[in-house]
């Protein structure tokens, strides 16, 4: 990371009696699909539900060859399979993003953020050297597809996501798929000011706490601020049998406990492919979704497909045809430790290929 940027603690106001906030208000829905409660329940036999138990375990052993150090399989609602340390709090890295497609898609619904509102029109811009006026043409759907054509230098990106950037300037502003983290800072900046509250507070009082998330605590959330840009980087802490909660929430369309709490028709906007990445399949709106079977190298997946993806394979995969979720974790605070897409894809595939009858 820069050598200039700092983390900064989420201020306290934000977070202080953090339990004693209430989110906004939430829709019945009816026969709503089964989620947990405060405790995850196990499956007892995965033939039952139809799944290998000896294949399972194929992919477990599997795993122990890679620097996999976590993952936990939700069939139905109930776990189906684990091992590693679910409970255990790693860097989220990138699947961040997909959290704050959460937020926005509720804060849109609310009126509070238009999709067409331009980055001029809400004031957005940067340090020098500032936005040009044709980049701040650039809308707010732009930014959650990752198509704004603004490559100003950015906070917490890797070094191949800098080398990548594209010259300023080089693309308007809705014509080009370039992985842009200022992309999606500026989206939390826009986030924080229209929603009037901090990314932090809204994750703990609209998600964590109605999911019964049972492991994050407010201070697993801290900014990333330098010097290259004044739009601040969101990371955080979770465990895989939270990051569960979240992409089954998703798979359950928005719906938890008989309450919608993000739109349904966000997540099926969301999860629309605005991107062709070849092998990757597509890009939604901070979601990567599957296109003709493409997702990940070395596995075809189910259609309707989509994932949460963070560096070093930290994965919330979500296989509605299954009424699956995948949650693949690395412990990343130790750089020498690294799955790439094709190892994963491999993984995924054995996983997959578990269930009965496929």
């Amino acid at each position: 990371m820069q050598a200039m940027a700092r983390i900064i603690r989420a201020p306290w106001r934000w977070v202080a009696g953090i339990a004693l906030l209430v989110a906004g208000p939430a829709v019945a829905a009816p026969d709503a699909a089964p989620v947990p409660g405060a405790e995850w329940e196990r499956i007892a036999s995965p033939e039952a539900v139809g799944w290998s138990t000896p294949k399972l375990a194929l992919a477990r052993e599997h795993s122990k060859g890679l620097d996999t150090a976590a993952v936990m399989l939700v069939v139905n609602g109930k776990v189906l399979d684990e091992w590693g340390p679910t409970q255990y709090r790693f860097n989220i890295h990138s699947i961040r993003k997909s959290i704050l497609n959460g937020l926005v898609g509720m804060a849109v619904e609310e009126g509070k953020i238009k999709l067409g509102a331009t980055l001029g029109e809400l004031g957005i811009d940067d340090n020098a050297p500032a936005l040009t006026d044709a980049e701040k043409r650039a809308t707010v759907a732009d930014l959650l597809k990752s198509r704004s054509g603004i490559y100003h230098p950015t906070l917490y990106e890797s070094a191949a996501m800098a080398a990548a950037r594209p010259a300023r300037g080089s693309h308007a502003p809705g014509t080009f798929w370039y992985y842009n983290n200022w992309d999606f800072n500026a989206l939390n900046t826009i986030y924080e000011a229209q929603a009037k509250t901090s990314f932090y507070t809204a994750f703990a009082t609209r998600l964590a706490q109605p999911l019964q998330m049972q492991d994050w605590r407010a201070q697993d959330g801290a900014y990333f601020t330098g010097k290259e840009s004044v739009h601040a980087a969101y990371p955080m802490h979770m465990s895989a049998r939270d990051l569960a909660r979240f992409g089954l929430l998703y798979l359950r369309g928005g719906q938890w406990g008989g309450k919608q709490l993000i739109p349904a028709a966000w997540i099926q906007q969301s999860m629309q492919s605005y991107s062709d990445r070849g092998v990757d399949g597509g890009y939604g709106y901070m979601w990567w979704v599957e296109v003709d079977g493409r997702h990940l190298p070395s596995v075809r997946v189910p259609a309707g497909t989509f994932s949460a993806q963070g560096f070093g394979a930290h994965l919330v995969v979500v296989v509605p045809a299954y009424d699956l979720v995948v949650v693949h974790r690395v412990d990343t605070e130790d750089p020498s430790n690294y799955v790439s897409d094709e190892q994963f894809g491999e993984l995924l595939k054995l996983i997959l290929d578990a269930r009965l009858g496929k």
